[in-house]
């Protein structure tokens, strides 16, 4: 199945905040690097990141931080290049403290589907590993696991 383009619809916008999140939840940043256009610029909470290379190290680090990093994304709001989109992803630093961070993000895309812009504001919340609500195998989320709605999230 080919990327979801631009225009968006809302099974196409949809499509794409899954395949963004699987992505990431991949912790590969050679492979979601490649969903960016090659001078995409980023804002992540107070870092400025552009193009493929500058994303590829800000992942390295970011998950050589946040470990079994697991997230979920859903789609907030979109038109026809834009996509906004809210989630929450679970981790814990090297010291076994947990956490779970709650952000929105907002998209712009290219006429072939690569993210050109992407801004993200993220806030983290400590949580005890109790309290926490993504229990699947590190990887993709499974279809069955509730969304961020369905968790009251």
């Amino acid at each position: 199945m080919p990327a979801p383009l631009p225009p968006f619809t809302p099974e196409t916008a949809a499509l794409k905040v899954r395949l963004a999140e699987d992505g990431w939840n991949s912790r590969d940043p050679q492979r979601v690097s490649l969903v960016y256009t090659p001078d995409s610029q980023w804002r992540n909470r107070a870092e400025f990141v552009n193009g493929r290379a500058e994303i590829v190290a800000f992942l390295t680090r970011k998950w050589g931080k946040e470990l079994d990093y697991r997230l979920i994304k859903e789609l907030w709001a979109f038109t026809e290049n834009r996509i906004a989109v809210r989630f929450a992803y679970e981790w814990h630093d090297d010291s076994n403290n947990w956490f779970r961070s709650y952000g929105n993000e907002n998209w712009e895309f290219d006429a072939e589907g690569l993210m050109q812009r992407r801004f993200a504001c993220i806030n983290d919340l400590p949580i005890k590993e109790s309290d926490r609500k993504f229990h699947w195998p590190l990887g993709r989320r499974p279809d069955d696991h509730p969304g961020l709605s369905d968790l009251g999230l």
